[in-house]
């Protein structure tokens, strides 16, 4: 094994009374392609810290090679000092560095470099950071959410640039494909130490679920040793004292090491607060345009989208995928068109600008808008504290301000809040900043099982492929296309994916065959629907199977239509249509098992 460029070894680490880091360990070898993964507020950012030499840490050692140039990225940059872009970026440039690739750099992230320093998004600010330490090529290059803030074609070529460094990664990120596509190691920090498996992100939710399933199992059987050491203790306490102190130490070890047992970050737990619904049709646009300055955001755009529909709207920054979103919920009239909304709407929203959060208002005050002590959800009334426990927060933090906390946190307080509305129309636009993987699985299994409509703005390509329909692909010009499935099922069908625009005409919107879908993109794993579908329709035809012998078995009766012609006609009818059902259903469940075995097949 190759000697390690970056080496931190018994890290440990404490904030006050909380342990932040109990001996992590962390090893960089030339050209190794690292994850680093855990839950939002395990440490991972300040373990990169440490790595990149600006945070000591209370215990442990760190060694870099003599001469080795490390780059760190931070999540929220900081330009301060510099007069524009340029001359941030020209700064990271070590000597020999080649000038010109600031330049470069900067262009391929959307700025030109005369931006000034103090008037820079969010956004501007991570893409000039970027471009900062990008431009050395260094030895090693520590990216903490490379990719928040940045559209999908910016993505892409983010991809593409790291793929091409023969420098080494540590990736901290909750894009799951960004980190499946570049990462061939992973590092779990979990409860302040570290695990690694010598695989890439692509397997490590497997890896880490028997993990602590096995460690759950080792708990049990601990539990199970105490509470027979508990009935000797209460049996055979008579026995020789030597013997009976022996096992009471013992007893006490183990005691002992069960309560300093520290458990497993618990999971957020998602329920939604639905309404009823007087109708199908949720929207329903024909032929609306949108223009700002003459310029043209939406144009001549037509969609009917019904209860049940998940529909993602993807495209780059600017290209009206919000001003879309506000046309369709009727919360911006269009110049031209007509949009109809259904009746008996009732909106949960999620901004991605966090605007909902006053920074002086308290967590509890949040959930409760202010008044009591109860949230209702569901229907039904929920203490605020046993709410907040939900979503993994403590009771001491009722009384924190919004102001104090992390990104992650405000992210999961604002899923709170709107997913304790009534509602049957989730309107989500970038619902995955800052959120951690394991939150991510619980939003998708939630959105899944939400019985009304929602609308989702995300750049997040595993996450659309998960849970969407159908997504609605800004092609340019103000001009939107429609496409069946997931984000991988768009791709297959423009044939150039996001970026298709700049080089050919749009492809007609169709569905692609399975076919098609493997020789464009080579799929790892089913798009959610699917995925669903194909889980489902087994027990979906076992019930049509058995209505249909049902049925069979009382139209056999031969007197059956001279005692009542009504009711034979009626079940008559209704077997052709289950036959009909399970031929359809039969052949779905085919195509989909076909599809799922291709994407099983060792390539």
């Amino acid at each position: 094994m190759a000697a390690p460029i970056l080496l931190l070894q018994d890290i440990h680490l404490h904030f006050g009374r909380t342990t932040v880091l109990d001996g992590a360990e962390l090893s960089v070898a030339q050209g190794e392609r690292l994850c680093l993964v855990g839950r939002n507020g395990s440490g991972k950012s300040t373990l990169l810290k440490i790595a990149a030499g600006l945070m000591e840490a209370d215990g442990g050692t760190r060694f870099a090679q003599p001469g080795a140039t490390i780059r760190y990225l931070p999540q929220e940059p900081t330009l301060a000092g510099f007069a524009n872009t340029l001359a941030y970026v020209e700064a990271g440039l070590a000597p020999g560095d080649d000038p010109n690739r600031a330049y470069y750099l900067l262009g391929k992230l959307g700025l030109d470099g005369t931006e000034a320093t103090d008037r820079l998004s969010g956004g501007e600010a991570r893409r000039a950071a970027l471009a900062r330490v990008l431009a050395p090529s260094p030895d090693i290059l520590l990216l903490d959410e490379p990719t928040n803030h940045l559209d999908l074609p910016a993505i892409q070529w983010l991809e593409e640039q790291l793929q091409s460094l023969s420098s080494a990664l540590v990736l901290i990120s909750h894009d799951r494909r960004f980190l499946e596509n570049l990462s061939r190691a992973t590092l779990w920090l979990d409860r302040g130490f570290t695990r690694r498996l010598d695989r890439g992100f692509a397997g490590y939710e497997a890896w880490r679920d028997e993990v602590l399933a096995q460690e759950e199992r080792d708990a049990h059987k601990l539990d199970r040793k105490i509470a027979m050491e508990l009935d000797w203790v209460r049996y055979g306490v008579t026995a020789r004292r030597k013997r009976n102190q022996r096992r009471m130490a013992e007893l006490g070890d183990l005691r002992r090491t069960r309560r300093e047992q520290r458990q497993a970050a618990g999971s957020v737990k998602f329920s939604v607060a639905d309404t009823d619904y007087a109708g199908t049709r949720v929207s329903e646009a024909k032929a609306i345009s949108k223009s700002y300055d003459g310029v043209p955001v939406v144009r001549d755009f037509s969609i009917r989208i019904l209860r049940g529909d998940r529909l993602g709207i993807v495209g780059p920054n600017g290209s009206g995928k919000t001003t879309l979103l506000n046309l369709l919920t009727g919360r911006l009239k269009p110049d031209s068109g007509e949009v109809k909304l259904g009746t008996n709407l009732q909106m949960a929203t999620l901004d991605q600008n966090r605007a909902l959060l006053d920074p002086e208002t308290t967590l509890s005050a949040v959930l409760t808008g202010g008044v009591g002590d109860t949230v209702e959800v569901g229907g039904r009334s929920r203490h605020v504290m046993s709410y907040m426990k939900d979503f993994l927060f403590l009771p001491e933090q009722a009384r924190t301000p919004v102001r104090v906390l992390s990104g992650g946190e405000r992210a999961r307080l604002l899923l709170a809040k709107a997913l304790a509305t009534p509602s049957n129309l989730l309107v989500l636009d970038e619902p995955t900043n800052d959120l951690d993987l394991e939150t991510l699985d619980l939003l998708e299994e939630m959105i899944a099982d939400y019985p009304g409509t929602a609308l989702i703005v995300s750049h997040d390509r595993d996450f659309l492929d998960r849970v969407v329909t159908s997504v609605l692909m800004a092609e340019g010009n103000g001009k939107f296309a429609e496409y069946a499935g997931g984000y991988s099922d768009m791709v297959a069908q423009r044939g150039l994916g996001v970026v298709a625009n700049e080089r050919a005409k749009p492809q007609p919107v169709r569905t692609a065959t399975p076919n098609e879908s493997r020789n464009n993109v080579p799929r790892r794993k089913l798009g959610f629907a699917k995925k669903h579908a194909l889980d489902t329709l087994p027990a979906t035809m076992m019930t049509l199977t058995q209505e249909i012998a049902g049925l069979q078995a009382r139209l056999s009766d031969g007197a059956f239509y001279a005692r009542d012609p009504d009711v034979f006609l009626k079940l008559s009818s209704r077997l052709n249509e289950a036959q009909a059902e399970l031929a359809a259903a039969e052949e779905r469940w085919l195509e989909l098992e076909m599809r799922r075995e291709d994407i099983e097949r060792p390539r």
